[in-house]
């Protein structure tokens, strides 16, 4: 049963000796697991794109569409309702089912037969996923004390690389090794090398979902001051989910607007036509209506979800959605990964087509730079943020974001101008560093700019505005642009446009941050 009522925490919960510290750093490691899988999971379509693209005759913009838009929209509208079940519910179940699911899926694409199949396929990925940061960001929160999160969830989002890595290295092999072993046609059920590849990385995430289901459950919101502890009130966490979904799933956007009267109901609907309107045009303008069906879908349910809970629980709207501070690094941040993504989505497929290399090479170099660059990001930039906010100045942790940020935006500018594949690969390195930087600084940020109350929900919203931004938009458009610009590296070079408007958004954060003094305990 998923009906509890959360009893009010005891002092002594609120004490930091309740797991021994090995214990802690076990937990974290499980979680960093989980998320490697993750990215595993989310990354290995890329070092598979040349022969996704002969296979699937898809073009490079439909490719964006799968590693971005089929997988990031579904991502980010789940991501709200599963956010709010994470602040209600036991994190370590939902966790292991989202795991579970996602993991299967992975493996369930190895059976795709064409766009369509791999597409719905992603979807699904994309829902599972949805669980883990929300889960993991607030269960990290209950386990480290406010003066150590940021290092934590940096170690957590070291996983991300790890993923990213063993994705492109192991992934390529794979397929290669399955190629050249069958190449006379006789491989099992007719597969080829990508499709076993999918299925190889997916198994081990329903494995590891059983080891999540053995952690422990934290008292929530103990590192916290008294005042902003977890809600005493009634709350029945699969009410609420479903709520929560109502407010972001069409057609039951309507039905939930609906229940607050007509006034709320023509508000909707207003959004939906707006939604409507964005298709046609864009359609329009690019031809591509799956891409923008998806993303308006996309924007639509973040409408709507922003309006029924601004309806439903105005307390959780004002810490959410009128903070200045978490709105401004989650744009900012998501504005800087439309970049990030499309370098994650191309790069393999840019050192195979326009630099000569064959899919080990570009696996092996640009895997272990992702994952050593990446690792050494995250971890540096969050024990950095640590080290200049001290207790009393988060707004330095934004510091560290634009920092990382305008360095990724200048590697990136010269990595997609490099012609030699040493200098690219050494580029690839040093550019994960500055990129990874900029999630090891905003991860802290976020979870010490809410109460403990909505730490799930405000997860979800920055996930959401990051994915949407950047996952949504950033790997399509490359792809897009490099057909309209004649060339994949031109394609990729017009998205640093958008970096100057993502530190505006961070400078509002920093100055807002600043303002509040937000003082952890």
């Amino acid at each position: 049963m998923l009906q509890t009522e959360p009893a009010p925490i005891a002092q002594e919960d609120r004490e930091p000796a309740v797991e021994s510290e090995p214990y802690r750093f076990y937990v974290l490691g499980v979680l960093m697991l989980v998320y490697a899988l993750n990215f595993i999971d989310r990354q290995l379509i890329t070092i598979l794109a040349p022969d996704l693209k002969r296979d699937l005759g898809i073009s490079d913009s439909d490719f964006g569409f799968l590693y971005g838009t089929a997988f990031g929209v579904f991502y980010a509208v789940f991501g709200i309702p599963l956010g709010k079940l994470a602040d209600h519910w036991s994190r370590v179940r939902l966790l292991a089912v989202g795991l579970a699911l996602w993991s299967a899926l992975t493996t369930l694409s190895g059976f795709a037969k064409n766009f369509t199949q791999l597409g719905a396929a992603r979807i699904g990925v994309g829902i599972g996923e949805a669980t883990a940061s929300p889960c993991a960001y607030s269960l990290v929160s209950d386990y480290f004390p406010p003066r150590r999160r940021a290092l934590a969830l940096s170690i957590y989002s070291a996983g991300l690389y790890v993923g990213g890595g063993i994705s492109l290295a192991f992934g390529s092999s794979i397929a290669a090794e399955w190629n050249a072993h069958f190449i006379d046609g006789s491989a099992p059920l007719g597969l080829v090398g990508w499709q076993v590849a999918f299925m190889t990385m997916g198994v081990p995430g329903l494995l590891l979902a059983l080891l999540v289901t053995t952690m422990r459950e934290p008292p929530r919101g103990r590192f916290d001051p008294p005042h902003d502890g977890p809600e005493t009130a009634l709350v029945k966490p699969l009410a609420d989910f479903v709520r929560s979904l109502e407010s972001v799933l069409p057609p039951f956007t309507l039905i939930a607007a609906g229940r607050h009267g007509i006034g709320a109901l023509l508000v909707n609907a207003a959004g939906a036509v707006t939604a409507c309107l964005l298709v046609w045009g864009m359609q329009r303008l690019t031809g591509d209506l799956v891409q923008w069906i998806a993303f308006a879908l996309g924007c639509y349910a973040v409408f709507s979800w922003g309006q029924s809970l601004r309806l439903r629980d105005s307390a959780t709207f004002d810490a959410v959605c009128r903070s200045r501070a978490l709105v401004g690094v989650t744009l900012g941040y998501g504005l800087v990964t439309i970049v990030g993504y499309a370098m994650t989505a191309f790069a393999p497929l840019y050192a195979i087509e326009v630099l000569g290399a064959d899919a080990r090479e570009a696996g092996f170099w640009l895997g272990g730079a992702g994952t050593l660059g990446g690792i050494i990001g995250v971890v540096g930039s969050g024990a950095l943020a640590d080290r200049l906010a001290g207790s009393t100045h988060n707004h330095r942790r934004v510091w560290v974001i634009a920092g990382t940020a305008i360095g990724s935006a200048l590697l990136y500018a010269l990595m997609f101008t490099a012609s030699d594949r040493s200098v690219y690969y050494a580029l690839s390195f040093i550019g994960w560093i500055f990129f990874a930087g900029t999630l090891g600084g905003s991860s802290g940020a976020v979870v010490n700019a809410v109460p403990a109350r909505v730490r799930g929900i405000a997860t979800a919203g920055f996930v959401l505005g990051s994915t949407l931004l950047g996952l949504a938009l950033g790997p399509y458009s490359a792809g897009k642009f490099s057909a309209l610009l004649g060339g994949l590296g031109n394609g990729l070079l017009v998205l640093l446009v958008v970096v100057p408007f993502g530190l505006i958004a961070l400078a509002v954060a920093e100055r807002d941050l600043r303002r509040r003094a937000i003082t952890p305990a």
